[in-house]
């Protein structure tokens, strides 16, 4: 089914190809396709956004490329890694609260098509170098069961740099048994890897996507997914890295720093890798974080309210761009506008860049490709950012601020929406401060919204930064958009947090992270 639907004949195919030539300079000959996803990257922490941090690398790319700069991401890993893959909402995959935790049997549905799966099935090789974390409880989650023809990497959420043990083996309400290890979370396809304690995480995702680069058989496109470790925890990174950052007191905006410096070095150690095989000319370069940064982890994302885990600006309007030789020169260097969220690139790709037919597929995401390249109106005018029914609620003695109590959506859960220019948050949506970056000597204002509150209003295109809350002014927008919340949670599957399964101790798999349920493939 999947393959029939998004397969063309190859007339279909050129004649597709020939259009995207004359407006976005895709060639009749199938782009190769890029995509580098950051981890924790704070939208403050990228050079072209004024940072102390130098990224050179990065801010040449983005100079020859399409900044997106009301481009849109989820506050954390698995969501945002989820709705990459799949297109869809992760109200839509059941996938609405928290991340995947390395004891759950929780994984993207099996009915959903995957970015890997589309691309492959248009004839591209599929590569994943890095990080998965949406789920290995079971094969049939593995990257190499979800459309990729390889996968070098590890399959939690985080691990240590150097020994690539990951320890985060808690979780919410559940107490760690005695006997439960720590496990060792690196694989080269199904392969367990033990030999690589040591070497520096990022070195290892730079040599093998070079590796991946050089072995390509050039008779098909190319499409690598290089999930960076960087910039997530732990904070770990070679000493000549945090050198030039030894003037930041902050210790652990130091260490980020130069981990932000490692991880610029690697994607120009990519590119031109890309380069040496003979493959840059005809490829198209994607660049994006998963999530806002973490402060108390380095990261930062000034002027932006919020951080990592809120629905705040700070901790889902990402770092994004485009670039690479087949941006047209007339847009080099621009800045898009146009809303984007993460689960637009899955059509962007897989339909506008490599003229798949996704007709049949019921997607949340749009294709975005010629809007971008030609700095013409967004397809996209709202974005659900989340509905959380599982996140505790705020239930004050008395109501304070500006509420709103709706026959159609219950206002205390947590939720954010994006229409047009005007945003609404209801619920907690997480730590709600300003937070300047520690080297700067500006004083971030200091949040005063009333104990108890639980909905704010925005207009975004004016109030980037959420400093004034309009919902008691504008009582009609905040119905407008809580009618679009009620649509949404009308469509919502069921919430899937299965409760943790202790046959996933590593003890019981040669004291490695792996699967433990055992389908028949």
């Amino acid at each position: 089914m999947m393959e029939v639907c998004l397969r063309l004949p190859n007339e279909m195919k050129y004649l597709v190809f020939l259009f995207l030539a004359l407006s976005c300079h895709v060639t009749a000959k199938p782009p190769n396709i890029v995509f580098i996803l950051a981890d924790d990257y704070g939208y403050h922490d990228i050079g072209y956004h004024q940072s102390a941090i130098k990224t050179p690398v990065l801010d040449k790319l983005a100079a020859e490329g399409i900044k997106l700069e009301n481009y849109y991401v989820q506050p954390i890993c698995s969501p945002t890694r989820s709705q990459l893959m799949t297109g869809k909402y992760q109200i839509h995959t059941g996938l609405q609260h928290s991340i995947i935790w390395c004891p759950q049997t929780s994984c993207i549905p099996d009915n959903d098509v995957t970015m890997a799966q589309g691309l492959k099935s248009l004839g591209y090789a599929t590569h994943l170098v890095g990080k998965w974390h949406i789920g290995f409880s079971s094969k049939k989650c593995w990257p190499t069961r979800k459309g990729f023809d390889s996968f070098y990497g590890y399959l939690t959420g985080q691990a240590d740099y150097y020994t690539h043990v990951q320890e985060g083996v808690s979780m919410p309400g559940f107490d760690v048994p005695d006997d439960w290890h720590y496990g060792v979370d690196l694989r080269d396809n199904d392969k367990p890897i033990k030999s690589l304690n040591g070497t520096y995480g990022t070195f290892i995702w730079n040599d093998k996507a070079h590796d991946v680069i050089m072995n390509h058989n050039t008779s098909k496109p190319l499409f690598l997914y290089m999930a960076l470790q960087a910039v997530h925890a732990p904070l770990q990174v070679p000493e000549h890295y945090k050198k030039p950052y030894e003037y930041i007191k902050d210790s652990n905006r130091s260490t980020y720093a130069g981990m932000v410096a490692s991880m610029d070095e690697a994607v120009g150690n990519l590119t031109q890798s890309l380069k040496n095989k003979g493959l840059w000319d005809n490829t198209i370069i994607v660049f994006s974080t998963d999530n806002g940064g973490e402060i108390h982890l380095g990261g930062n994302n000034w002027p932006l309210r919020g951080w990592k885990h809120s629905l705040w600006e700070g901790g889902i309007h990402g770092v994004g761009f485009v670039s690479g030789p087949l941006i047209p020169k007339s847009v080099q260097g621009s800045v898009y506008n146009g809303l984007m969220h993460v689960s637009d690139w899955f059509p962007t790709l897989v339909q506008g860049v490599a003229g798949g037919d996704l007709h049949d597929l019921k997607l949340d995401g749009h294709d975005m490709w010629t809007s971008i390249c030609n700095g013409t109106d967004s397809p996209r005018k709202e974005i659900l950012h989340n509905i959380d029914p599982l996140q505790p609620r705020p239930f004050p003695n008395k109501m304070t601020g500006s509420q709103h109590t709706s026959a159609m959506f219950d206002t205390t859960i947590r939720a954010a929406i994006r229409v047009g220019d005007w945003k609404l948050l209801t619920g907690d949506p997480g730590n709600s401060s300003w937070i300047a970056p520690p080297e700067s000597n500006i004083k971030a204002p200091v949040p005063t919204d009333p104990k108890g509150k639980f909905l704010w209003l925005f207009n975004i295109k004016d109030d980037p930064n959420e400093y004034n809350d309009l919902s008691a002014l504008r009582p009609d927008i905040v119905y407008q958009l809580t009618e679009r919340l009620a649509f949404y949670a009308n469509s919502s599957l069921p919430v899937f947090f299965p409760p943790p399964d202790v046959r996933s101790n590593p003890a019981l798999h040669d004291d490695m992270w792996s699967d433990w349920i055992y389908d028949k493939e």
